[in-house]
């Protein structure tokens, strides 16, 4: 251990020089190379991690660089992971990087050697391979940690830590993928990568290090537009499928890429992803109930200016999922509430805040695919 380049962190009680040799020895997967990678990279790097693994299989393009620090204008054209290896080899030159210019697919999971690493990071903005890293991570005992961010807002979270909680209780299935932009189709603030990779970095060090608490059974969640940041709380599902194979995992995977937003793929999904704190509702189901005359609220948790651009007609309101705990007095315990945003992971947020405000979780709907789904299934009931 360098003690002179490590100094300011080995003065610290918590650390000390056996938890610098802990770092030292450590070895980290970091699964991709962009906005969330870069600041995660580069920090564990400088606090003396001694084996990152850097796994991409994109080039550097000139939009990246408004977010993804480790890169530069020179890099333009190069393979990511080949950037980021000669950027953290440049901070610590001791640092010791294996590269994978391959996705995280399960074609290429013996690449990876799994047992090998002790944690695994997030990076990426691909959503059937965020299920398929909580799948792996569970079937090989490992735990990993979750960053996400959309437009001005992060997400942070610990999974599987000590068999604790993992993403599918959080989010048991996913969303169909037409419906959920990317950063080129949504945008993001520049700086909240370097937040949220930040948080991340910070969750690994005290893993390492077995220091505070981890973000086991907690989403935080980070609003760049006004600084608050709150914590959600979430527990073990006892319906969630145990997943006892690669290749059970593969076939999750293969689902997850095929999803459509045909409602049979999405149930198809669902059964394979089993049981969550709430129920899930398609559009026609939701119809179903409105023309059996059913009383129940329909309420939009997009942002306003997703909400002035198109909406439901007849829905009940906006109320947006980050602040949903203002509208309580609004919100009866006592009625069925189906809740949307544009694909189903926002609401699925906005509900896991009404069950901490004690909401029962059996009037909870989270209305699948969004409103996207209801622009396919009724285009006459959007209103612009």
């Amino acid at each position: 251990v360098d003690i002179e380049r490590f100094a300011r962190h080995i003065s610290l009680p918590e650390v000390g020089l056996e938890g610098q040799q802990r770092l030292h020895q450590s070895r980290i997967l970091i699964i991709g190379a962009g906005g969330l990678g870069s600041p995660v990279a580069m920090y564990l790097a400088a606090a003396g991690v001694g084996t990152l693994g850097i796994v991409d299989d994109d080039v550097v393009e000139l939009s990246n660089l408004q977010r993804q620090v480790i890169h530069d204008e020179s890099s333009k054209g190069e393979p990511k992971v080949d950037s980021a290896e000669r950027r953290l080899r440049a901070m610590y030159p001791s640092i010791n990087v294996e590269t994978f210019s391959h996705r995280f697919h399960p074609d290429n999971l013996s690449s990876f050697d799994i047992d090998s690493w002790d944690l695994v990071i997030d990076g990426t903005d691909n959503i059937p391979t965020r299920y398929f890293i909580d799948d792996i991570c569970r079937l090989y005992n490992k735990t990993w940690i979750y960053g996400s961010i959309f437009q001005f807002e992060g997400q942070v979270s610990v999974f599987n830590h000590q068999q604790g909680p993992i993403y599918r209780d959080l989010f048991p299935h996913p969303p169909p993928l037409e419906a959920v932009p990317s950063c080129s189709e949504a945008g993001v603030f520049g700086v909240l990568p370097g937040v949220i990779g930040s948080m991340q970095a910070t969750e690994a060090i005290k893993l390492i290090l077995g220091i505070g608490e981890p973000l086991s059974g907690v989403l935080l969640v980070y609003n760049g537009l006004d600084a608050t940041v709150r914590r959600l709380s979430f527990e073990q599902s006892p319906e969630r499928p145990e997943v006892d194979s690669i290749e059970q995992a593969r076939l999750l995977f293969e689902q997850a890429c095929r999803l459509g937003r045909e409602s049979s793929n999405i149930g198809l999904v669902q059964e394979a992803a089993g049981g969550s704190m709430f129920e899930n509702i398609s559009v026609a189901e939701v119809i179903a109930k409105r023309e059996q005359g059913l009383t129940f609220m329909l309420i939009d948790t997009r942002t306003p200016a997703e909400y002035a651009q198109d909406r439901i007609k007849g829905n009940d309101g906006n109320f947006p999922f980050d602040a949903i705990a203002e509208y309580l007095d609004s919100i009866p315990k006592d009625m069925d509430i189906v809740l949307h945003c544009k694909s189903g992971m926002r609401s699925q947020m906005a509900i896991m805040q009404l069950l901490q405000e004690g909401y029962d979780g059996k009037r909870l709907f989270n209305l699948d695919g969004g409103i996207m789904a209801w622009a396919l299934e009724r285009p006459d009931e959007i209103e612009q």
